[in-house]
Protein backbone atom coordinates (compact mmCIF):
# COMPACT_ATOMS: atom_id res chain seq x y z
CA UNK A 1 0.00 0.00 0.00
CA UNK A 2 1.11 3.18 -0.90
CA UNK A 3 -1.29 5.85 -1.06
CA UNK A 4 -3.99 6.33 1.91
CA UNK A 5 -6.38 8.86 2.71
CA UNK A 6 -7.94 10.05 6.32
CA UNK A 7 -11.69 11.80 7.02
CA UNK A 8 -13.40 12.54 10.10
CA UNK A 9 -17.70 11.91 9.83
CA UNK A 10 -20.46 12.61 11.65
CA UNK A 11 -20.47 14.99 14.91
CA UNK A 12 -17.11 16.37 15.91
CA UNK A 13 -14.88 15.35 18.87
CA UNK A 14 -12.07 17.02 20.58
CA UNK A 15 -8.99 14.78 19.88
CA UNK A 16 -9.83 14.25 15.92
CA UNK A 17 -7.18 16.97 14.97
CA UNK A 18 -4.92 15.03 16.97
CA UNK A 19 -5.98 12.03 15.49
CA UNK A 20 -5.84 13.20 11.91
CA UNK A 21 -1.96 14.26 13.20
CA UNK A 22 -0.80 10.74 14.50
CA UNK A 23 -2.81 8.97 10.86
CA UNK A 24 -0.63 11.68 8.63
CA UNK A 25 3.03 11.76 10.78
CA UNK A 26 2.80 7.41 10.89
CA UNK A 27 1.72 6.98 7.37
CA UNK A 28 4.55 9.45 6.77
CA UNK A 29 6.89 7.59 8.82
CA UNK A 30 6.41 4.30 6.70
CA UNK A 31 6.87 6.40 3.45
CA UNK A 32 3.07 6.38 2.66
CA UNK A 33 1.22 9.42 0.71
CA UNK A 34 -1.57 10.61 2.62
CA UNK A 35 -4.69 12.97 1.57
CA UNK A 36 -6.79 14.82 3.77
CA UNK A 37 -10.89 14.48 2.64
CA UNK A 38 -12.76 17.22 3.40
CA UNK A 39 -16.74 17.42 5.03
CA UNK A 40 -16.62 13.84 5.60
CA UNK A 41 -18.18 11.60 2.63
CA UNK A 42 -19.16 14.51 1.06
CA UNK A 43 -16.16 15.82 0.29
CA UNK A 44 -14.80 11.91 -0.55
CA UNK A 45 -17.86 11.60 -2.98
CA UNK A 46 -17.26 15.55 -4.68
CA UNK A 47 -13.52 14.74 -4.86
CA UNK A 48 -12.73 17.57 -2.30
CA UNK A 49 -9.42 17.09 -0.68
CA UNK A 50 -5.62 17.85 0.10
CA UNK A 51 -2.76 16.11 -0.04
CA UNK A 52 -1.08 16.23 3.29
CA UNK A 53 2.02 16.32 4.46
CA UNK A 54 4.23 16.21 7.78
CA UNK A 55 3.34 20.39 8.44
CA UNK A 56 0.26 20.48 7.22
CA UNK A 57 -0.61 19.12 10.61
CA UNK A 58 1.79 21.13 12.51
CA UNK A 59 0.08 23.24 15.47
CA UNK A 60 -2.98 21.09 15.65
CA UNK A 61 -2.48 18.65 18.16
CA UNK A 62 -4.22 20.56 20.88
CA UNK A 63 -7.06 22.45 18.78
CA UNK A 64 -10.80 21.05 19.28
CA UNK A 65 -12.70 20.31 16.09
CA UNK A 66 -11.56 19.03 12.95
CA UNK A 67 -9.07 20.56 10.34
CA UNK A 68 -11.03 18.44 8.11
CA UNK A 69 -14.42 19.51 8.86
CA UNK A 70 -17.31 17.50 9.05
CA UNK A 71 -20.68 16.32 7.18
CA UNK A 72 -23.51 14.11 7.83
CA UNK A 73 -23.82 12.62 4.48
CA UNK A 74 -27.31 11.01 3.14
CA UNK A 75 -25.88 10.53 -0.37
CA UNK A 76 -23.26 7.97 1.32
CA UNK A 77 -26.46 5.67 2.25
CA UNK A 78 -27.02 4.96 -1.37
CA UNK A 79 -25.21 2.47 -3.98
CA UNK A 80 -24.99 5.33 -6.18
CA UNK A 81 -23.58 7.74 -3.50
CA UNK A 82 -21.02 5.03 -2.74
CA UNK A 83 -20.40 4.18 -6.40
CA UNK A 84 -19.21 8.20 -6.60
CA UNK A 85 -17.06 7.20 -3.20
CA UNK A 86 -15.38 4.58 -4.81
CA UNK A 87 -14.37 6.67 -8.06
CA UNK A 88 -12.87 9.26 -6.61
CA UNK A 89 -10.60 6.67 -4.57
CA UNK A 90 -9.67 5.04 -7.66
CA UNK A 91 -9.15 8.39 -9.66
CA UNK A 92 -6.39 9.47 -6.91
CA UNK A 93 -4.93 6.56 -6.25
CA UNK A 94 -6.07 5.90 -2.45
CA UNK A 95 -5.99 2.37 -1.67
CA UNK A 96 -7.04 2.87 2.19
CA UNK A 97 -9.11 4.82 4.21
CA UNK A 98 -9.07 6.00 7.45
CA UNK A 99 -12.20 6.93 8.91
CA UNK A 100 -13.09 9.01 12.26
CA UNK A 101 -16.60 9.23 13.71
CA UNK A 102 -19.14 7.01 14.92
CA UNK A 103 -21.47 4.31 14.50
CA UNK A 104 -23.04 5.81 11.14
CA UNK A 105 -19.53 6.87 10.35
CA UNK A 106 -18.46 3.27 10.63
CA UNK A 107 -21.61 1.87 8.34
CA UNK A 108 -20.04 3.74 5.69
CA UNK A 109 -16.58 2.45 6.15
CA UNK A 110 -18.13 -1.46 5.93
CA UNK A 111 -20.52 -0.55 3.29
CA UNK A 112 -16.82 0.27 1.12
CA UNK A 113 -15.65 -2.77 2.28
CA UNK A 114 -17.73 -5.15 1.79
CA UNK A 115 -19.28 -3.84 -1.75
CA UNK A 116 -16.32 -2.86 -2.92
CA UNK A 117 -13.31 -4.56 -1.54
CA UNK A 118 -11.47 -0.59 -0.48
CA UNK A 119 -9.54 -1.56 2.51
CA UNK A 120 -11.12 1.00 5.69
CA UNK A 121 -10.21 0.94 9.22
CA UNK A 122 -12.88 2.47 11.66
CA UNK A 123 -11.99 5.21 15.03
CA UNK A 124 -14.15 5.87 17.54
CA UNK A 125 -14.59 9.48 17.07
CA UNK A 126 -18.01 10.28 19.45
CA UNK A 127 -18.10 12.19 22.39
CA UNK A 128 -20.82 10.15 23.08
CA UNK A 129 -19.14 6.83 24.37
CA UNK A 130 -22.24 4.53 22.62
CA UNK A 131 -19.94 2.23 21.08
CA UNK A 132 -19.53 -1.07 22.98
CA UNK A 133 -16.88 -2.55 21.79
CA UNK A 134 -14.31 0.33 23.45
CA UNK A 135 -14.18 0.90 26.92
CA UNK A 136 -13.85 4.85 25.63
CA UNK A 137 -14.41 6.90 22.55
CA UNK A 138 -12.31 9.70 20.99
CA UNK A 139 -13.26 12.83 23.16
CA UNK A 140 -15.89 11.26 25.19
CA UNK A 141 -13.38 12.43 28.07
CA UNK A 142 -13.02 15.88 27.15
CA UNK A 143 -16.81 16.61 26.82
CA UNK A 144 -17.36 14.79 30.41
CA UNK A 145 -14.44 17.63 31.47
CA UNK A 146 -16.58 20.02 29.73
CA UNK A 147 -19.06 19.60 31.70
CA UNK A 148 -18.09 18.78 35.41
CA UNK A 149 -16.84 22.47 35.40
CA UNK A 150 -20.19 23.46 34.20
CA UNK A 151 -21.62 21.97 36.64
CA UNK A 152 -19.19 23.36 39.42
CA UNK A 153 -19.98 27.07 38.31
CA UNK A 154 -23.86 26.22 38.80
CA UNK A 155 -23.18 24.64 42.13
CA UNK A 156 -22.22 28.19 43.05
CA UNK A 157 -24.62 30.09 41.88
CA UNK A 158 -27.54 27.50 42.59
CA UNK A 159 -26.34 26.99 46.48
CA UNK A 160 -26.33 30.87 46.61
CA UNK A 161 -30.51 30.60 45.61
CA UNK A 162 -31.21 27.58 47.29
CA UNK A 163 -32.05 26.15 44.26
CA UNK A 164 -31.99 22.92 42.01
CA UNK A 165 -30.76 23.19 38.75
CA UNK A 166 -31.22 20.51 36.02
CA UNK A 167 -28.29 20.26 33.65
CA UNK A 168 -29.37 18.34 30.41
CA UNK A 169 -26.02 16.72 28.59
CA UNK A 170 -25.33 15.15 25.64
CA UNK A 171 -25.24 11.66 24.62
CA UNK A 172 -27.84 10.62 22.29
CA UNK A 173 -29.70 7.41 23.61
CA UNK A 174 -26.23 6.53 25.91
CA UNK A 175 -26.33 7.78 29.24
CA UNK A 176 -22.32 7.63 29.50
CA UNK A 177 -21.98 11.72 29.66
CA UNK A 178 -24.42 11.73 32.56
CA UNK A 179 -23.16 9.50 34.67
CA UNK A 180 -19.80 10.16 34.74
CA UNK A 181 -20.49 13.81 34.71
CA UNK A 182 -22.74 13.65 37.80
CA UNK A 183 -20.50 11.33 39.76
CA UNK A 184 -17.49 13.41 39.28
CA UNK A 185 -19.14 16.36 40.29
CA UNK A 186 -21.06 15.37 43.06
CA UNK A 187 -24.74 15.21 41.53
CA UNK A 188 -27.18 14.18 43.63
CA UNK A 189 -29.27 13.15 41.12
CA UNK A 190 -28.82 10.70 37.71
CA UNK A 191 -31.10 10.49 35.24
CA UNK A 192 -30.46 8.90 32.40
CA UNK A 193 -31.86 6.42 29.53
CA UNK A 194 -30.97 2.67 30.77
CA UNK A 195 -32.46 2.93 34.21
CA UNK A 196 -36.14 3.86 34.60
CA UNK A 197 -35.99 6.45 36.86
CA UNK A 198 -38.64 6.81 39.94
CA UNK A 199 -39.88 10.46 40.79
CA UNK A 200 -41.29 9.50 43.71
CA UNK A 201 -37.61 8.23 44.58
CA UNK A 202 -36.01 11.66 43.05
CA UNK A 203 -37.83 13.69 45.59
CA UNK A 204 -37.68 11.50 48.54
CA UNK A 205 -33.27 11.96 47.31
CA UNK A 206 -34.01 15.45 47.34
CA UNK A 207 -35.85 15.97 50.49
CA UNK A 208 -33.40 13.65 52.79
CA UNK A 209 -30.73 15.91 51.36
CA UNK A 210 -31.92 18.99 52.35
CA UNK A 211 -32.33 17.26 55.91
CA UNK A 212 -28.91 16.44 55.96
CA UNK A 213 -28.44 20.58 55.19
CA UNK A 214 -27.36 20.67 51.70
CA UNK A 215 -28.89 23.82 50.52
CA UNK A 216 -28.82 23.17 46.56
CA UNK A 217 -29.29 20.05 44.25
CA UNK A 218 -27.84 19.21 40.95
CA UNK A 219 -29.81 16.51 38.72
CA UNK A 220 -27.96 15.72 35.61
CA UNK A 221 -30.28 14.34 32.68
CA UNK A 222 -29.13 12.99 29.69
CA UNK A 223 -30.97 13.84 26.32
CA UNK A 224 -31.81 10.52 25.51
CA UNK A 225 -34.00 10.45 28.24
CA UNK A 226 -36.01 13.84 27.97
CA UNK A 227 -35.67 17.43 27.53
CA UNK A 228 -34.62 19.37 30.76
CA UNK A 229 -37.40 21.62 30.80
CA UNK A 230 -40.02 18.41 30.21
CA UNK A 231 -38.29 17.15 33.53
CA UNK A 232 -38.72 20.19 35.12
CA UNK A 233 -42.78 20.04 34.63
CA UNK A 234 -42.73 16.49 36.62
CA UNK A 235 -41.27 17.89 39.60
CA UNK A 236 -42.54 21.27 39.70
CA UNK A 237 -45.78 20.42 41.38
CA UNK A 238 -44.57 18.25 43.39
CA UNK A 239 -42.13 19.96 45.22
CA UNK A 240 -41.63 23.39 47.28
CA UNK A 241 -37.73 24.44 46.10
CA UNK A 242 -37.22 26.85 43.03
CA UNK A 243 -35.94 24.55 40.25
CA UNK A 244 -34.02 26.05 36.87
CA UNK A 245 -32.74 24.64 33.68
CA UNK A 246 -29.57 24.47 31.78
CA UNK A 247 -29.14 22.84 28.52
CA UNK A 248 -24.98 22.38 27.88
CA UNK A 249 -25.21 21.82 24.23
CA UNK A 250 -22.95 21.84 21.56
CA UNK A 251 -20.03 23.63 24.08
CA UNK A 252 -19.63 19.60 25.07
CA UNK A 253 -17.98 19.37 21.66
CA UNK A 254 -15.83 22.12 21.52
CA UNK A 255 -12.32 22.74 23.40
CA UNK A 256 -8.88 21.72 24.04
CA UNK A 257 -9.14 17.70 23.82
CA UNK A 258 -7.87 16.55 27.74
CA UNK A 259 -4.76 14.61 28.15
CA UNK A 260 -6.41 11.39 28.05
CA UNK A 261 -8.13 11.90 24.22
CA UNK A 262 -4.82 13.10 23.21
CA UNK A 263 -2.98 9.66 24.16
CA UNK A 264 -6.26 8.10 22.52
CA UNK A 265 -6.17 9.96 19.70
CA UNK A 266 -1.83 8.89 18.81
CA UNK A 267 -2.78 5.16 19.50
CA UNK A 268 -6.02 4.96 17.48
CA UNK A 269 -4.13 6.98 15.00
CA UNK A 270 -1.17 4.93 15.10
CA UNK A 271 -2.62 1.84 15.10
CA UNK A 272 -5.12 2.44 11.93
CA UNK A 273 -1.61 3.05 10.05
CA UNK A 274 -0.25 -0.27 11.07
CA UNK A 275 -3.63 -2.32 9.75
CA UNK A 276 -3.36 -0.75 6.46
CA UNK A 277 0.03 -0.65 6.01
CA UNK A 278 0.16 -4.78 6.60
CA UNK A 279 -3.05 -4.85 3.68
CA UNK A 280 -5.87 -5.43 6.89
CA UNK A 281 -8.96 -3.85 5.97
CA UNK A 282 -12.76 -3.65 7.69
CA UNK A 283 -11.24 -3.05 11.22
CA UNK A 284 -11.71 -0.65 13.82
CA UNK A 285 -9.77 0.25 16.66
CA UNK A 286 -10.34 0.72 19.76
CA UNK A 287 -9.45 0.63 23.76
CA UNK A 288 -11.08 -2.63 26.14
CA UNK A 289 -9.09 -2.85 29.42
CA UNK A 290 -6.29 -0.25 28.73
CA UNK A 291 -4.97 -1.87 25.69
CA UNK A 292 -5.38 -0.96 22.19
CA UNK A 293 -7.31 -3.77 20.07
CA UNK A 294 -8.91 -3.94 16.83
CA UNK A 295 -11.89 -6.44 15.57
CA UNK A 296 -14.45 -6.42 12.78
CA UNK A 297 -15.85 -3.93 11.83
CA UNK A 298 -19.48 -5.98 11.52
CA UNK A 299 -18.70 -7.49 15.23
CA UNK A 300 -17.92 -4.13 16.70
CA UNK A 301 -21.12 -2.44 15.43
CA UNK A 302 -23.20 -5.06 15.95
CA UNK A 303 -22.19 -5.52 19.84
CA UNK A 304 -25.34 -4.23 22.24
CA UNK A 305 -24.50 -1.73 24.81
CA UNK A 306 -23.72 -2.61 28.25
CA UNK A 307 -24.51 0.81 30.64
CA UNK A 308 -22.43 0.42 33.95
CA UNK A 309 -25.05 -0.58 36.17
CA UNK A 310 -22.45 -0.60 38.85
CA UNK A 311 -20.92 2.58 38.56
CA UNK A 312 -24.66 4.02 38.96
CA UNK A 313 -25.49 2.00 42.21
CA UNK A 314 -22.31 3.90 43.14
CA UNK A 315 -23.78 7.30 42.92
CA UNK A 316 -26.83 6.18 44.44
CA UNK A 317 -24.95 5.20 47.52
CA UNK A 318 -22.65 8.40 48.27
CA UNK A 319 -25.15 10.82 46.54
CA UNK A 320 -27.18 12.30 49.85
Amino acid sequence: MKKIAVLTSGGDAPGMNACIRAVVRNAKYYGLDVMGIRRGFTGLIENDMQNMQMRSVSDILHRGGTMLRTARCKEMLTLEGRKKAVKTLQENGIEGLVVIGGNGSFMGAKALTEEFNIPTIGIPGTIDNDLPYTDYTLGFDTAVNTCIDIVNKLRDTMASHERINIVEVMGRSCGDIALYTGIASGAEIIVVPEVQYDIDDILFRIRRSRENGKVSNIIVLAEGVCKAEEFAKLLKDKIEYSIRCTTIGHIQRGGSPTMYDRLLAAQFGVKAVELLKAGIGKRVVGIKNNAIIDLDIIEAISMKSQFNLQLYNTMQRISM
